[in-house]
């Protein structure tokens, strides 16, 4: 596809993302320019992570179970002050200041998730815009829910927009807390309607279950580093196949799913049910890393008839040589499609998700929908967002 731009100089905008990992908030600075054919091309300009510290992610964790009206409020403008960190942090290493950003497009930390009925994500966006001097615009998912939608999976547009294959079709995997993945028709179809085909949905966990054995037979330990441990263990198949019984797997898109499911209790779950086979902690490790591996190629041979040509991995998760591994014996055998990770087709795939929410930012200010209706189920295209002006 040749990039066309339409003379303008592009817009600047900060991305924010903070996932179901909980690992910290993901922060991108890129400009954006539209193309000819709709679709928009984007620069990387910078990208910064801020890890949550223990004690902050025991607060999200813990507010994700229960909590009072005042535990919610101060977790609001707390989250709002650290997504305000992240944003200076990611502007300061791109070279630009508020005069140079269009808005700061917040996703905010989900502390709950219901499908069909609502969604709720704390970070308070007023404490954002006077922090950095900069319009902010947030609250992205409910507007797709209150038009019917699931309010996820959001990272659909950006997929169609910014990362489509020029000739075939494509699967964009995510592997965050919750893996979700975005099958996508060829880049040279979309302006003869060919984005009406597009569909996305939650494949289930990515590596939230992962994480969350991680730390809790190992010391506290975030997560397992290069999926050393999982590669040493065994996999128990019968707790993988009595995991994959689960409703979710077998309803069909669009769907979304969260820790709402996949909770502490699911973790404890998990783990008791591996050992009371025997299991030692990483065969434990093993077995949560396999099932992700197995749900993903389990959704794919259900739900996704296209001739995708190749699998796209992005995410936490991408970065996990044992569940990479294990994904490309599910997914690409025999005649299966070739499995790649995003960091070699385009730019550091951490920041993958904090660009589509940098991207939805765009499109509200330039006044286009940002949600597929084909993927979330809203009644038709929404502007999603609510802005949040800087003081002037």
């Amino acid at each position: 596809m040749t990039d066309e731009r339409l003379g303008d100089q592009g817009r600047i905008l900060v991305g924010l993302m903070s996932g179901t990992s909980l690992d910290g908030i993901s922060a991108a600075v890129a400009r954006f320019h539209n193309l000819a054919n709709g679709r928009v091309h984007c620069d990387l300009m910078g990208f910064t992570h801020r890890a949550y510290h223990g004690e902050e992610r025991a607060r999200l964790e813990q507010a994700m179970q229960q909590g009072g009206a005042r535990e919610y409020c101060r977790v609001h403008a707390d989250v709002g002050d650290w997504m305000a960190d992240a944003a200076l942090a990611a502007m300061a290493d791109a070279g630009v200041t508020a005069r140079d950003v269009a808005a700061v497009a917040s996703h905010g930390q989900t502390l709950w998730h219901e499908p069909g009925h609502s969604t709720w994500q704390v970070g308070d966006a007023a404490r954002i815009a006077e922090r950095t001097g900069c319009d902010v615009v947030s609250d992205f998912r409910s507007r797709d829910v209150a038009a019917g939608g699931q309010g996820a999976p959001l990272v659909t547009i950006a997929d169609c927009m910014l990362f489509a294959h020029d000739t075939h079709w494509r699967a964009l995997q995510n592997i965050g807390g919750i893996g979700n993945v975005t099958v996508v028709p060829p880049a040279q179809t979309h302006d003869r309607g060919g984005m009406q085909s597009v569909r996305a949905f939650d494949t289930g966990p990515g590596v939230v279950i992962i994480d969350g054995v991680v730390r809790a037979l190992y010391d506290g330990r975030p997560y397992d580093h290069d999926g050393l441990i999982a590669a040493s263990g065994r996999v128990l198949e019968s707790v993988v196949q009595e995991a994959l019984r689960h409703p979710y797997f077998a309803d069909a898109p669009p769907k979304s799913t969260g820790r709402e499911l996949f909770s502490r209790a699911y973790v404890a779950q998990f783990i008791g049910d591996c050992e009371a086979l025997g299991a030692a902690p990483a065969d434990i490790v093993a077995t949560a890393t396999a099932l992700t591996a197995r749900s993903l190629a389990d959704q794919y041979r259900r739900f996704i008839p296209e001739p995708v040509h190749d699998v796209v991995l992005s995410g936490g998760g991408a970065h996990n040589p044992t569940l990479v591994r294990l994904i490309e014996a599910a997914v690409a055998h025999g005649n299966g499609p070739r499995v790649c990770i995003f960091d070699g087709l385009y730019f550091d795939g951490e920041a993958k998700e904090a660009v589509a929410f940098a991207l939805l930012g765009f499109l509200h200010i330039s006044g286009r929908a940002g949600n597929v209706p084909s993927a979330t189920g809203a009644r038709g295209p929404r502007l999603l967002g609510s802005l949040t002006p800087a003081v002037r």
